[in-house]
């Protein structure tokens, strides 16, 4: 049960990204742009997630870049620091770039001690 994705570590509300977004601190890989905001009253991180129809027309492979992303970070989310991210996905990736990404997730959202 310690690694489920329940509410409490999501992103919901337009509010909630909003938030994110007028902060505007973003750092950004070749896949990904990570924006991030500090959230230090709940005391977890929370995700998230925007993949437009311009990363990928078709909704199966969004759905695709959503699973990876959200199993990524359910996997490392008691190494995140307190904070509320919002992943966008910049350019469509496949099966044959998962670990890129991962690899780009981490760099992108651990701190540098945790990589």
């Amino acid at each position: 049960m310690a690694h489920r994705f329940g509410k409490a570590y999501r992103l919901l509300t337009t509010e909630e990204f909003s938030s994110v977004f007028a902060l505007r601190k973003q750092r950004s890989r070749s896949f990904l742009a990570v924006l991030q905001s500090e959230n230090n009253a709940l005391g977890h991180a929370r995700l998230g997630l925007v993949v437009g129809k311009k990363a990928a027309k078709r909704a199966n492979k969004r759905n695709y870049m959503k699973r990876v992303i959200r199993e990524w970070f359910r996997l490392h989310r008691q190494e995140l620091p307190a904070k509320d991210f919002v992943v966008r996905v910049r350019v469509m990736f496949g099966r044959g770039q998962y670990h890129e990404v991962c690899q780009q997730l981490a760099e992108l959202m651990l701190p540098r001690k945790c990589r």
